[in-house]
């Protein structure tokens, strides 16, 4: 079994692949599959935490402190910047430029560090941002609240983004403490199984977001094809743009957190949004599981070019 799982770590990005086909091809899978989405999602953050552990997760002062700054940044001084761009420029809140808001002022999603780890990098610095940044969340979306009078009610997002926060303290608490008092020295060969069973989790959480892509494909394609090229554009220019600055300005390994600019959870918005503005912003949710989980493909020469 450890064989077969450390098989599958090392091609993981394959797996990443399969798990957007099956969401398309399997739309009768991904509707049955929606509704475990929450329990999915807790198992993929317990499997991170125990294989990065307490120790390496927790890292020094200086790594929490410097993870405080760049939730700041991620999650409010961007999100304001653009919002203040559009108001200078005059140009209206179009469901396009809400989805490009709505994506800069989110916490990472929950799959950020198990990117870093197929992209061979150190996991740690993108868990703290996950986990600092939905902490956060709470204080950072008011501001940006305040220039969004599309949202109706604020305290659905914020008790939103609480449970989410207790969804994470729970399950990483659970990896941390079971990767301390049972399995605090991991073999290189346990390791990769753990890899390898976070592959499969991620393959199965893709199909269940993909749920709302087939019925947008058949219907409105042109649609699809529009959210979709936004998905890309949005991701992948912050993921680009985030770590040409880092990389410019000598910070240490800026891939975690270049992974966690582009792959936002955005989702945790749309409880307070109008009916009327969800149903395009629904279908980028969709579209945006497409360059989340192409990341580790397509993203690879960009943050390994030797």
């Amino acid at each position: 079994m450890q064989l077969a799982l450390a098989f599958i770590a090392r091609h993981g990005k394959l797996g990443l692949i399969a798990g957007l086909v099956g969401g398309l091809a399997l739309p009768g899978v991904a509707a049955m599959m929606r509704p475990w989405i929450p329990e999915l999602v807790a198992f993929l953050l317990f499997l991170t935490a125990f294989r990065i552990g307490p120790v390496d997760a927790a890292g020094k002062l200086n790594d929490l402190t410097r993870t405080a700054r760049a939730v700041l940044v991620l999650q409010l001084a961007l999100p304001l910047g653009f919002l203040m761009l559009l108001k200078l420029t005059g140009l209206p809140m179009t469901p396009l430029a809400l989805a490009a808001a709505l994506v800069l002022a989110a916490p990472s999603v929950t799959g950020s560090a198990n990117f870093t780890i197929l992209l061979g990098h150190d996991p740690a610095p993108a868990l703290r941002l996950l986990i600092l940044g939905t902490a956060l969340l709470p204080l950072t979306a008011i501001p940006v609240f305040w220039f969004l009078p599309e949202f109706g009610d604020l305290a659905a997002v914020l008790a939103a983004a609480l449970r989410l926060l207790a969804v994470i303290l729970a399950a990483a608490g659970l990896g941390f403490a079971l990767r301390h008092w049972g399995a605090r020295h991991l073999s290189e060969i346990n390791r990769r199984a753990v890899d390898g069973l976070t592959v499969i989790a991620l393959a199965v959480v893709v199909v269940a977001l993909m749920s709302a892509i087939r019925p947008a494909l058949a219907e409105r394609p042109a649609d699809l094809a529009f959210w979709l090229a936004a998905a890309f554009g949005i991701n992948f220019g912050a993921q680009l743009l985030c770590f040409t600055f880092l990389r410019a300005t000598g910070r240490p390994d800026p891939v975690p957190t270049s992974i966690v600019a582009g792959n936002r959870n955005f989702a945790l918005f749309l409880v307070a949004l109008p009916p009327q503005a969800t149903d395009p912003l629904l279908i980028f949710l969709g579209c945006y599981q497409f360059p989340m989980y192409l990341t580790p493909t397509l993203m690879r020469r960009l943050y390994d070019p030797s």
